[in-house]
């Protein structure tokens, strides 16, 4: 009998295998490296016990070392300072710039690995490798674009007007960079905490449309300069959702300080994202308008106008605007979990665990739903995305924002245990939320059946019917 080939192994088969070669390994690992693991193990497992024990007894609250809230070490330094005999403007300036070096260091160090971890990731949803070659784990592939477009030419277009040319890379950074200052880190991290955070952060990411507009205008070119009109009707049209969906938050938490957002949702054990469910998704995914992401990049659509309001720029000013992408991803990914899902708390945990590290990782798993989205929808088209803004977003959160100023009213004066008014509202809302987007997508022309009907081209010649036939013969 002749030898048949080997099927080739499955993706799930290949990681079963990779997972036995590595037990295999450790359990070939000599006694002495296993004992050093056990202590290793051990060790941290006491370090965490002896924390532990610390934050029960209240040794750190409100001391300088205590890590969980990095407020606590700038306020001891301020104090110290002003005790001190320094000139009034010493200790403020140096806070802000302590403050403004964190900034920088979260959205700095975020440029460097975020490419690197969007590759990997869209690379396991489409059962690729990603970046492996350039370093371990494919690490320094970042560092190694970075220098690939510092390396290249600058093109400059000749008929350009040169100034407002180098203008846009600059202005884009700038709202990524100035939206962090409200956002709250923990109880006393915040750089800004201004009691119109809200409308801080609303008139922030307007900024952006400057810097989308000059680009595509300064370069002289109809296909930039389509982008740029394009990104400029989608960004101005999804600006009015965005504020509309904060109103809510307004409305229901009755302040528009950011730390006084979060210490509501914390107060209540509720977070916005379900008793405002239609809000939270407005929000999300009118940001991904606002910051170009899929499905709403229609500003560098590659397919129809190239690279869109960047089209002229090359070597690192390409790449600045490439970066800002992913700087405004975690910036709304904060904002999202601000607004929608408590902030640096977690149900009391915040106690024990530091906050950042808390709202670290809610961004995090926004952002992997970005990334999520980006593998997985297509593009949508411009009447597509201007007609869903204008026709169903901002219709149905109008009507959101009345029915949650009921709902405030109800709740400031309804004197019984807050869990009974939240429980209904979330549950009205939910409710609601569903019947108002089923009975408005049928009012504009939404036919799901429709949608389910078999392509007549493909029943009627060839397609499924010759499969059929294929499959009889």
């Amino acid at each position: 009998m002749s030898e048949q080939p080997m099927r080739p192994a499955t993706p799930m088969l290949q990681q079963i295998a990779e997972h036995h070669s590595l037990l295999q390994r450790f359990m070939g690992v000599s006694k002495e490296w296993k004992g050093f693991v056990f202590l290793l193990l051990a060790g941290f497992g006491l370090a965490n016990l002896a924390i532990a024990y610390v934050v029960v007894d209240g040794r750190l609250d409100g001391h300088w070392y205590d890590i969980r809230d990095l407020g606590n070490a700038v306020a001891g330094l301020r104090g110290w300072m002003q005790d001190e005999g320094f000139h009034p403007a010493v200790p403020y300036v140096t806070t802000a710039l302590l403050g403004a070096l964190g900034i920088l260091s979260v959205v700095g160090g975020w440029l460097l690995i975020g490419s690197w971890v969007e590759r990997r990731v869209l690379a396991k949803f489409q059962i690729r490798q990603g970046p492996n070659r350039t370093g371990p784990f494919g690490l320094l592939q970042p560092i190694a674009d970075a220098v690939k477009l510092m390396q290249k030419e600058v093109v400059i277009p000749r008929a350009a007007d040169h100034f407002l040319y180098y203008a846009p890379p600059v202005i884009i950074f700038i709202p990524a960079l100035l939206g962090w200052g409200p956002v709250p880190w923990a109880e006393r991290m915040s750089f800004l905490d201004l009691n119109v955070g809200v409308l801080y952060t609303i008139a922030i990411s307007s900024l952006g449309v400057l810097g989308v507009f000059l680009a595509g205008w300064s370069s002289n070119n109809h296909y930039s300069l389509l982008g740029a009109m394009r990104t400029v009707a989608m960004m101005v049209s999804y600006e009015i959702p965005i504020s509309i969906a904060l109103l809510a938050v307004v409305l229901l938490t009755g302040s528009m300080q950011l730390s006084t957002i979060v210490a509501w949702q914390a107060n209540y054990n509720a977070w916005l994202i379900l008793l405002l469910p239609f809000a939270a998704f407005t929000f999300l995914f009118a940001s991904t308008a606002e910051i170009n992401r899929t499905p709403n990049d229609i500003g560098e659509a590659e397919s129809e106008i190239v690279a869109g309001f960047y089209t002229e720029y090359s070597g690192m000013k390409a790449g600045l605007f490439m970066g800002v992408e992913l700087g405004n991803a975690i910036l709304v990914g904060a904002m999202m979990s601000t607004f929608f899902l408590g902030g640096y708390t977690l149900f009391g945990l915040e106690t024990w665990i530091p906050g950042y590290l808390i709202l670290t990782t809610k961004i995090g798993l926004v952002y992997f739903l970005f990334v999520w989205l980006r593998g997985t929808l297509p593009r949508f088209r411009l009447d597509q995305l201007m007609g869903y803004a204008w026709k169903f977003l901002i219709p149905l959160s109008i009507a959101q924002v009345m029915l949650v100023a009921i709902e405030a009213s109800i709740f400031a004066r309804w004197d019984v245990p807050a869990i009974f008014p939240l429980v209904a509202f979330a549950l009205v809302n939910l409710g609601l939320t569903v019947e108002m987007v089923r009975r408005w997508a049928r009012a504009l022309g939404y036919a799901p059946e429709i949608m389910a009907q078999q392509p007549v081209m493909a029943t009627t010649i060839g397609g499924l019917k010759a499969a059929q036939k294929m499959r009889g013969g």
